[in-house]
């Protein structure tokens, strides 16, 4: 990457890397409707580097507009809202390939379907129900992820579409450091017995690493019962206690730190759960088709059932500790040169699944692979439900369970109004609340279409609040610029972990509930 791009995106680069950031500018987005909500979601991604955008909205800049989308002037009005947002867009990174489509997004899903194959990803903004679900047919054929965001008024939602997506570099906020403490390798163990937990003097004996002082104490914990490591509170107190023992002075860090470890030692041999329902995923099954990740999915299932002896790849990085620089520096090489051992069993394993489904064994390339040994322990596989799917046949039990639970209520009461709007603009030809001589009559028709959705889900519509029915026909279906920017940095977010496949996007419908200021995800 060039120095000047490095400078450019210097913070984001330490998020997700020059492999996050080489994704985001090979990408190809498109957005439809250029409103608020959809510039203020593309306008982030275009301040991040990504690759190309495409606008495609057919309508004209009114002096509404002028409230709520900073993107459009007055000297705007009346002229294409789809190029004047996309020159804006360009001034802010003319790195970015910037272009139009002044056609309405409803016409090109209707009569263009092939238009969006040319796409990463495609946002669609201020989309109703019926086109959604025809859209979403048409991006899944094509192997195009899809990212729904809409405003409505003080709430909002987002939510993302495809059929499956594999997340490699998931990076967690908390996760287990890869220490194997519980199932130490005879080099680790061979170089922690060479140390001396006796040693005389004294500035040694606060320096040997606490990995060294577990790995000891959990082998002289073993054997005094039985080849057992602590299991139950009593004996992890034990066990803590035998690491005190060890102690010469109060104020030695090391063995403060071993005590703090000391549950590392306890860790369950072999594969979490999750790893292993991904590894026992029928998509193992590979054949000449399947995707990288599930080839190397398919080399982790035969590295974790032969050399790794039921443990995934060692990741073969070390925290920083109290430690003589020796001792330390020792430490780094057995955890790398382990590290580096497993990575060619799986090199191998791979180059061998490539050949036999008929593919050139150097089709995944060293570096691919040591990037997912080292992170084979965080693999994520989401699979979404079609729009259409869900729409049509929700979870009755989890929808009644959000509607009738305090904290969840206005967000699942609002999931069900957005479709409710959608009807209704479907049957009237105008959201509810457009005229305020119509409201009372707007809430009445707006309540009846909301029932007939809940019931034909099979929930019970007396949990739907009042309140939420008058406030969506209050909104009148305006996008309020604060909403939507909130919104469309949520959207934005969405689309730089999809493109990147790094962090995990969200698996449900993000719901933006701008009466409490709550926001929630439900899973339905």
């Amino acid at each position: 990457m060039a120095g000047e791009t490095k400078n450019k995106y210097d913070r984001q680069l330490r998020i997700w890397g020059d492999q996050g950031q080489a994704a985001l500018e090979k990408a190809n987005v498109c957005l439809l409707n250029c409103g608020p909500t959809g510039s203020e979601t593309l306008k982030n991604l275009v301040l991040g580097g990504v690759g190309s955008v495409t606008i495609v909205d057919g309508s004209k800049v009114d002096i509404g507009d002028l409230g709520n989308n900073f993107m459009v002037n007055k000297q705007s009005v009346g002229e294409s809202k789809a190029k004047f947002v996309c020159n804006f867009l360009q001034e802010l990174n003319d790195a970015v390939g910037a272009k139009f489509v002044e056609e309405s997004p409803e016409m090109l899903i209707e009569t263009r379907p092939s238009f969006f194959a040319q796409f990463t990803l495609v946002i669609a903004t201020q989309l109703v129900e019926n086109l959604l679900v025809k859209l979403d047919k048409i991006c899944r054929q094509e192997n195009v992820m899809l990212v729904v965001a809409r405003s409505y008024g003080l709430t909002g939602l987002v939510r993302i579409s495809l059929k499956e997506h594999n997340v490699i570099e998931s990076k967690p906020d908390h996760f287990l450091d890869d220490l194997r403490l519980h199932n130490p390798w005879p080099e680790l163990k061979q170089f922690a017995k060479a140390i001396d937990l006796k040693v005389a003097d004294p500035v040694v004996h606060k320096h040997t690493p606490y990995i060294v002082i577990l790995v000891i104490a959990a082998e002289e914990w073993a054997r005094m019962h039985g080849g057992c490591f602590p299991t139950t509170r009593e004996e992890k107190k034990e066990f803590k206690d035998l690491i005190k023992s060890y102690m010469i002075d109060l104020d030695e860090e090391n063995y403060k730190e071993a005590v703090e470890a000391a549950f590392k030692v306890s860790a369950s041999l072999g594969i979490s759960s999750h790893l292993r329902q991904i590894v026992n995923d029928s998509s193992c099954d590979v054949d000449s088709s399947s995707p990288d990740f599930w080839v190397l999915v398919a080399a982790l299932k035969e590295f974790v059932e032969n050399e790794g002896g039921g443990e995934p790849p060692l990741e073969g990085s070390i925290p920083d500790m109290t430690s003589l620089t020796e001792y330390y520096i020792n430490l780094q090489k057995i955890y790398q040169a382990k590290a580096e051992a497993d990575c060619l069993a799986m090199e191998h394993r791979v180059r061998t699944i490539l050949k036999r489904i008929g593919r050139d064994p150097d089709a995944i390339s060293k570096a691919d692979i040591k990037n997912f040994c080292k992170n084979a322990r965080k693999l994520y596989v989401i699979r979404y439900r079609t729009i259409e799917d869900e729409f049509s046949s929700p979870v009755p039990p989890e929808l009644q369970k959000y509607l009738t639970d305090e904290d969840f209520s206005f967000a699942a009461g609002f999931y069900v109004l957005f479709r409710a709007v959608d009807r209704f603009a479907a049957n009237y030809n105008r959201f509810p609340g457009v005229f305020d001589s119509d409201m009372d009559e707007d809430v009445a028709r707006l309540k009846a279409i909301a029932i007939a959705i809940l019931t034909e889900v099979g929930c019970h519509a007396s949990a739907l609040q009042e309140d939420l029915i008058t406030e969506m026909c209050r909104f009148g279906a305006a996008e309020i610029h604060a909403v939507a920017a909130y919104v469309g940095g949520v959207a934005s977010q969405e689309v730089i972990k999809l493109i990147t496949r790094q962090f995990v996007p969200m698996s449900g419908t993000f719901i933006f509930n701008g009466i409490d200021n709550k926001s929630q995800l439900l899973a339905l």
